[in-house]
């Protein structure tokens, strides 16, 4: 009895093991860091102009040397309903290996910046006109289901 007992609660001990493993996220699988931005009134287009011609050049030397995997910029679609999305324009997703990467990724897009702009007083028109431009609204860490 004392024998059941002792491999009923083994069993029991390594399904909930198993399980807990199951529902955490992976150290080692990727992540990833979804940006969520709200275009001011009236500058949507120029918001749109800025990230085609400042901001991908930004990431893509980040990507190039290795910060993140890829990115992908979206918008709302106006099929369907727009009432759960109101509060953003713009999503901007970066996937990355893992968790470190995800954690090193504002460092490494400021470190890309100071490469592909490196007048500081442009770096900071650049910032000053995005600030003109759009407001943050939140970001996420996501990761993908296995």
């Amino acid at each position: 009895m004392t024998r059941i007992r002792y491999f009923l609660a083994l069993v029991l001990a390594l399904v909930c093991a198993a399980d807990l493993r199951a529902q955490a996220p992976a150290a080692d699988g990727p992540v990833y860091v979804a940006y969520y931005w709200r275009a001011k009134p009236g500058q949507i287009a120029a918001y749109n102009e800025y990230i085609q011609t400042t901001a991908e050049k930004i990431d893509e030397d980040a990507r190039k040397t290795g910060v993140f995997e890829e990115v992908v910029t979206v918008t709302p679609s106006q099929m369907g309903t727009s009432a759960a999305i109101a509060d953003w324009t713009h999503l901007r997703i970066f996937k990355l290996r893992n968790r470190a990467a995800a954690e090193a990724l504002g460092k490494g897009l400021d470190a890309a910046t100071i490469r592909m702009v490196p007048d500081e007083a442009q770096r900071k028109r650049n910032a000053e006109r995005s600030a003109t431009l759009r407001d943050f609204v939140r970001q996420e860490f996501w990761t993908a289901l296995r």
